[in-house]
């Protein structure tokens, strides 16, 4: 019987090390039970609540070249933590006569196993659940105690001791010359050239975008008070109160405004389809045939995948 490998670390305090030791426990079963390998498909910090794995959905995609029989896992949680997406992704293998064999949960073909692989992957969403849980609670801690909860600190702000989040001079000038600016009655494309030809960049290194702007400006931490999962939080404030009012009054009339302007057409996936190739959110656009009759897509804005027609894509 020819198999597969597939192979999984998450970004929780893994490393490629944990391939290693997975493979080398996938290809000592294999040899145990008379297994020929042929291949190995690899996902590096990718979570296995989620089934949009790169490498996951090329195996799926594989499976139905019936090159091999058997995909082996170091354990049923490499595979999926969701009963759901394990659910259907093995009936999927399933359909193309492959199985899925766990290296170090020993899981037989009886009614016994068919309840052992049950429990496991019950587990497996339940430990899943209870660490989320455990991550959000954590983070809406830290907020209301003034530090970091993790990933990319916003524009303006630094961290100090004991994660304790501390305003950047630097960086929290250049909100309020953003704030000020949108306040006076500049545009979003009007301060993001400003501040790109002055040279300016964001707290991650890139050049300003209209986007980019949009979020500085609906981000209330800058007032230094903020909800986290419903509770007030607290930071060092940047800007004051009623600057901040000012500039959601301005950003409401806007979108009020072009609200008239825009489209017949709701684009639903705004915001949530992405473009596979470069990662940028798909937007709407719309066009006229000879006849006069309008036509609805989503593309990407730099070109990756055409013009997606909006009503075959939203269904």
């Amino acid at each position: 019987m020819n198999a597969v490998i597939y192979a999984r670390y998450s970004c929780d305090r893994q490393t490629e090390q944990s391939i290693e030791g997975q493979l080398r426990e996938c290809k000592a079963f294999a040899a145990s039970e008379g297994i020929n390998i042929i291949g190995e498909y690899i996902d590096r910090a990718i979570s296995g609540t989620t089934a949009n794995r790169p490498e996951f959905q090329r195996m799926i995609a594989d499976s139905r070249y019936k090159t091999f029989q058997a995909v082996i896992v170091y354990k049923l949680d490499r595979f999926a933590r969701n009963r759901y997406d394990s659910a259907m992704y093995k009936s999927k293998l399933k359909a193309n006569g492959v199985r899925v064999l766990s290296a170090k949960e020993h899981i037989t073909d009886s009614p016994e196993g068919i309840i052992l692989e049950g429990l496991l992957e019950a587990m497996n969403e339940y430990y899943s659940a209870e660490l989320s849980q455990k991550i959000k609670r954590g983070m809406r801690e830290n907020a209301i105690k003034g530090k970091t909860t993790g990933g990319n600190v916003a524009l303006g702000y630094r961290i100090g001791a004991d994660k304790q989040m501390e305003i950047e001079p630097a960086g929290a000038s250049l909100v309020r010359r953003i704030f000020t600016s949108y306040d006076n009655g500049r545009t979003f494309t009007e301060i993001c050239d400003d501040l790109n030809h002055a040279g300016y960049t964001t707290s991650r290194g890139k050049q300003f975008r209209i986007d980019t702007i949009s979020r500085i400006l609906a981000n209330q931490r800058y007032t230094g008070t903020f909800q986290c999962a419903g509770e007030d939080a607290h930071c060092p404030p940047i800007i004051e109160p009623e600057l901040f009012r000012s500039v959601q009054e301005r950003l409401t009339e806007s979108r009020h405004k072009h609200r008239h302007t825009q489209s017949p057409h709701e684009y639903v996936l705004t915001g949530k389809a992405i473009c596979g190739t470069c990662g940028r959110r798909l937007t709407g656009r719309a066009g006229t045939s000879k006849t006069d009759k309008r036509y609805y897509y989503y593309c990407c804005p730099n070109k990756c995948c055409g013009w997606l027609p909006a009503a075959e894509l939203e269904r």
